[in-house]
This record gives C-alpha cells, structure tokens and sequence, in this order.
C-alpha cells in the first residue's frame, strides 16, 4: 500500500495541517481526506502543489508499506 507522508513531513518542518489545507485552496473535506490517506487517487496538481509548498520531491511524499 502507498501512503501519503503529508502529515510527518508537516510535522518534521514545524508546520501545521491548518498552514497547509490554506495553502492549498482545496475544500477542507478533501484536504482531509488526503492527508489522512482516505482518498483514492490524488491529482498530479495537487501532487505537485505539495511539493511546491513543502519544499520536496515526490519520491519524499510517499511511503510503499508491504501488507504482506
């Protein structure tokens, strides 16, 4: 399963969901839904948009977890 890393990364900066989700400008309940890895698809902007705004690359958002 890959997962979102949204959450640790924000937290490894200082930097706070609220800081994020209104840097974003996304609605609150997908914002949400994404850090909290409840969605199943992410938009390449939005991808993108991430990175930008938490200084990154995608390789650093991501986490594979075996389920195995």
């Amino acid at each position: 399963m890959i997962k979102l890393r949204v959450v640790e990364i924000l937290k490894e900066k200082g930097k706070t969901n609220y800081w994020l989700y209104k840097q974003m400008g996304m609605s609150y309940q997908n914002f949400m839904k994404m850090i909290n890895n409840k969605t199943k698809s992410i938009q390449y902007a939005n991808i993108e948009a991430l990175c930008v705004i938490l200084e990154c690359d995608p390789n650093d958002l991501f986490q594979f977890e075996d389920d195995y």
